[in-house]
C-alpha cells in the first residue's frame, strides 16, 4: 500500500524527469534557420547565378545549407549567424552594385512542413 508521502515522491520524480526532458529537447524545438536574401535594386538587373554564389562562398570556407530562388530574390540558408555575417561581407565584395543583401533569421520549419510546401497540388492526390 502506498502512502501519501510515496505518491508525492513519485510525482516529484516524474515532474523532474519531464523538466529534464524539456530542457534537453528545447533547443531542437526552437532552433532557427539563418538566411541571407539577395534582391536586385535596379530594374533589368538579373539575380546572380546560384552556382556562382555557391562557388564563391565555398571558396572562402562558408558552409551553405541551400541556395534557392524565392519570389524576386535568392535565398541562401547557412549553418550559423557567424557564417551569415561572413557570407554577407563576401557577397558585398563580389557582387556588383545594385543588389541588397538582407539578413534574416526565421524559425526553421520541420521537415514534413517543408515537404508539404514543396509539393504541388497534383503531387498530394
Amino acid at each position: 500500500m502506498t502512502t501519501p508521502r510515496s505518491r508525492w515522491q513519485y510525482a516529484l520524480i516524474i515532474a523532474l524527469a519531464l523538466l529534464a526532458l524539456s530542457v534537453f529537447f528545447l533547443p531542437a524545438m526552437v532552433r532557427t534557420e539563418t538566411e541571407l536574401r539577395i534582391r536586385s535594386t535596379q530594374q533589368g538587373l538579373s539575380l546572380p547565378d546560384g552556382f556562382y554564389v555557391y562557388q564563391r562562398l565555398d571558396a572562402r570556407g562558408i558552409r551553405i545549407k541551400s541556395i534557392t530562388p524565392e519570389g524576386d530574390g535568392l535565398v541562401i540558408r547557412l549553418d550559423s549567424p557567424q557564417q551569415q555575417l561572413l557570407a554577407r561581407e563576401t557577397l558585398r565584395a563580389i557582387l556588383p552594385p545594385g543588389y541588397t543583401i538582407a539578413l534574416s533569421e526565421l524559425p526553421a520549419p520541420s521537415h514534413w512542413i517543408r515537404k508539404l510546401a514543396s509539393n504541388t497540388p497534383q503531387d498530394l492526390g
